[in-house]
Formats: structure tokens, sequence, C-alpha cells
């Protein structure tokens, strides 16, 4: 065939693979597809507002307005307390098609719905806070301590801030880390404290290069006191022993740690969609310059790179479906994770975030120069994936080091936190 031929193109899915064939490979509960689409319905609306949101950094109300109608801001939120009571697997596809659509926005929703499931994990008196005057209440939240955290006269006093609270502009309590003393070798016990935004300041403190849209600001506190049935041992709630108490909804049992973990490249699977997407359509049928090729698709070499990048994305896509496989069944189960499996949850974390980055960068160059110019959405998602994927709980390198030394049988890094 002769280098200009012009191939009949072939509809691109751009859909994640099948879930049912995923979920029957790996055992696990299905994700609740009438969740996803709620997600997919509305992603017009939050892909049409996405330059605003981005440029005045954080979501546009109506966007907000359109997520909580849709009861996207509580997707594992157990129903008895008026939430969703989807699966991670549920909450991994719903984010990452918010993120599909724009990847601040998608930031900002999946740390609010964890922040949001945090909540449901401490004592009834605490639930009750949060829930009963509100029931649809949003919680963002950081896990670093303050800088002065110290016993009082029935709870806890606090001073201090905590930087990069994603979506607390859309919040009314915070999950923040605290400290609950020391141990006898000197090092600090955390915890982890439901505050009100009553309590609390927002410091503007978010300028960044990309994911500008999430509104992850600085929270400030100045001598707040926090009672003691708002704190939890972050320990505690980190080997799954949690203040709630039992019930039979499965997302009461979900493991603390991987879920924090696993949830934050649900975005980044959203952003390597959109990016085939864009490919998909524009890119297919860019002209190829200083070649006899007229259109991208019909290059050999670009099919071979968007081959390879989407190739990259379902890598991602299966590390994730396991990980959340995982997590889902020992929940259903009411069985806390195994050491081993926590910290290969740590592990493909860090591994779909770098799949996830080196897909789009790939698609960079499959659809060119022009994929930084201020109004292709390309260059935004590339910036908001560099930025989320260097998250603290992404990093493939610790994420590595964990689960290599969870291998090896080596105690102090078993658990991945």
């Amino acid at each position: 065939m002769p280098p200009s031929a012009v191939l009949t193109p072939v509809p691109a899915s751009t859909q994640p693979a099948a879930p049912g064939a995923l979920d029957a490979f790996f055992g696990a509960p299905a994700p609740d597809l009438g969740i996803v689409a709620r997600a997919q319905g509305i992603q017009a609306l939050i892909r049409s507002r996405a330059k605003a949101s981005e440029e005045q950094r954080r979501v546009s109300e109506d966007v907000i307005e359109a997520i909580h109608a849709q009861r996207l801001f509580h997707i594992s939120v157990p129903r008895r307390l008026g939430g969703l009571g989807g699966n991670f697997r549920t909450f991994i596809e719903t984010v990452a098609e918010v993120g599909r659509a724009d990847g601040g926005t998608g930031w900002a929703t999946a740390l609010l719905n964890v922040c949001t499931w945090f909540a449901t994990l401490f004592g009834e008196e605490a639930q009750a806070d949060v829930f009963g005057k509100q029931r649809d209440a949003r919680v963002c939240g950081i896990f670093t301590p303050p800088t002065r955290s110290e016993r009082v006269a029935g709870g806890l006093r606090v001073t201090g801030e905590w930087g990069y609270a994603s979506g607390s502009a859309h919040a009314q309590w915070a999950t923040l880390g605290v400290t609950l003393g020391q141990n006898p070798d000197g090092s600090p016990i955390p915890g982890l404290a439901l505050v009100p935004f009553s309590d609390l300041k927002i410091k503007d403190t978010w300028y960044v290069a990309g994911m500008s849209a999430s509104g992850s600001n600085t929270l400030v506190a100045d001598n707040v006191f926090i009672p003691e049935h708002r704190v939890q041992n972050f320990n505690a709630m980190g080997a799954e022993d949690y203040a709630r108490k039992p019930s039979d909804e499965a997302n009461d049992y979900a493991s603390f740690i991987p879920v924090a973990e696993i949830i934050l490249v649900a975005v980044q699977l959203g952003l390597a969609r959109a990016a085939i997407d864009i490919t998909t359509q524009k890119g297919a049928t860019k002209s190829v310059a200083y070649t006899v090729f007229a259109e991208a698709r019909n290059s050999p070499a670009h099919q071979i790179e968007f081959a390879n990048a989407a190739s990259l994305a379902d890598q991602a896509h299966l590390l994730v479906a396991r990980a959340c496989a995982d997590i889902d069944i020992a929940a259903a189960q009411h069985r806390k994770l195994d050491p081993r499996v926590r910290a290969r949850v740590r592990m493909d974390t860090g591994q779909a975030a770098k799949l996830c980055r080196e897909s789009i960068n790939k698609l960079l160059s499959v659809n060119g120069a022009g994929s930084f110019a201020q109004v292709n959405p390309l260059q935004r998602i590339w910036r908001d994936s560099e930025i989320a994927s260097r998250h603290a709980f992404v990093l493939p390198e610790m994420a590595t080091l964990i689960y290599g030394r969870s291998l090896f049988g080596v105690s102090e890094f078993v658990q991945p936190y």
C-alpha cells in the first residue's frame, strides 16, 4: 500500500474495558453503572466550565450544584447516612468520568467524596454532628498534623495550618491530622479529627501550574477545641479499627489507607481517556507536517504511538480495577485486608499514575506541538496529570519500596502508611 493511501477509519472506542468482563475475572462486586452514568450525563457542563474553573481556581458553582444534584459527592457514603452506597470500583469509574471532562473538577470531587467517607468511620455522636443536621454535608481533609495540638479536658486544642485542602471551598467539614501525644520513643501519635468550617478559615494559597480548579487552599485553625468524640487514632484507622458501630453495609469495612491511596488515580484514568478522545477526534484528521500524510490517522508512526498510549491507559485501568476488587471483596466479607495486599494496592496506585502520565505524554506527541496551544484542552490535561501524579501517596518510587519490603517480609514496611 503506498504511504499516501487513505485508510478507512475504524471508530475507536474510548470507553473503559467492559466492567462485566473485569469483574468476572477478579471475582469482584460490579460497579453501579447507573451511578457512573450520572457523571457522564453532566460531562458537557463540566467541560464547558473547565477553563473558567481553572481561572478562578475553584470549581464553578453551577458545576458543584450539578454534581451535588446527582449525589456524586456521596458515592460511597453508606445508605444509612444518606449516601449512594456505591462500592469503590463505582467510586473510581464515576470520578474518572468527571475527570474525563475536567481534571481539577474531578480531583475536588474525588477528595470531597473520600473525606466524606472518612467521616462515616467515626463514632455515632460524631456522625450525628456531621450528617444529623445536614444529611448532604461535604467533607474535605488533610492528614498532616498542625503546629500545636495539646490534650485538654474533654478533647484537643489545636492551632496550625493544613495545606492542599482540595475542594475546601465547597465543604462544610474537614478531617484534619492532629497529634494525640507521644509514644515512649518520643515520636508523635497521629490522629484524625473532624472539624466544622465554622472553626476554620481558608487561606488563599493555591496558585499552581496544574489542577488549579481543585481549589486546594490552606485551612487555618487558631486555638480550636475539638471534642474527644470527633477524634480517632490514625494508626487504629490504618489497622481498620474504626470508632463506628458494626453494620451490615460493606463500605463500613473498607480499608482506610488503601482507599485513601487508590482514589487518587481515578482522575488520572479520566485524563488519559480525555486525551484519547481528543486524539481519536481532532487529532486523527490533523495533517502531519513535512510528510506525505494529510491526516495523522493514516501515518503508521502515529498509529503505533497511539496504540501504545491507549494500551498504557488500559494497563492503568486494569491495575486500578484489581486494587478496587481487593478492597471491595474484603469489605463485602467484613474482613481486614491482608497486609501484603495493602502494600500491593500502594504499588498499583503508583504504577497506574505512572502509566497514565506516560500515556498522556505519548498522546501529546501524536497530536504534535499544537497540543500546547492555550486553546487546546490537551495542555490542561497534561498539566493536571503532571501535578496529580506527584501526590505523596501516589509516588511510584515510594510505592515500589513499600511493596518490595513487604514481599521480603520487612515488617516495619508491611503496613503501607
